[in-house]
């Protein structure tokens, strides 16, 4: 098992959801962060005086999945939240040791 998480652009996320429920996709967690990569920021003019964001608006989604289908997950968001601009996102996968859904205390792949 694996926990994908993909950090995208906020306006990206309906597309995001689309293509991960295409592929079957039952469930995500979305997460409000902010944060920089290599476009470090932006400046802005409020009332006439410039001001520089160094924190830009992004989400986190996250989503476990059966390691088989990991690279199908991956390819899916990565198409969906990409615009071709800095700033697109990054992907991350990393390993599952164990999940229990609390409802009913079912275990790893039948929790997932």
């Amino acid at each position: 098992m694996k926990i994908i998480m993909a950090i995208i652009k906020p306006f990206k996320l309906d597309e995001v959801r689309d293509a991960l429920t295409t592929l079957g996709i039952q469930g995500l967690t979305v997460t409000e962060v902010k944060g920089y990569g290599r476009q470090k920021g932006h400046t802005e003019i409020y009332r006439g005086t410039e001001y520089a964001v160094t924190f830009l608006p992004k989400l986190k989604v996250e989503v476990a999945v059966p390691a088989h289908v990991v690279d199908k997950v991956v390819e899916a968001i990565s198409a969906a939240a990409q615009t071709g601009q800095i700033g697109d996102g990054k992907i991350f996968v990393y390993s599952i040791d164990q999940v229990v859904r609390i409802r009913t205390g079912e275990a790893d792949a039948e929790a997932i």
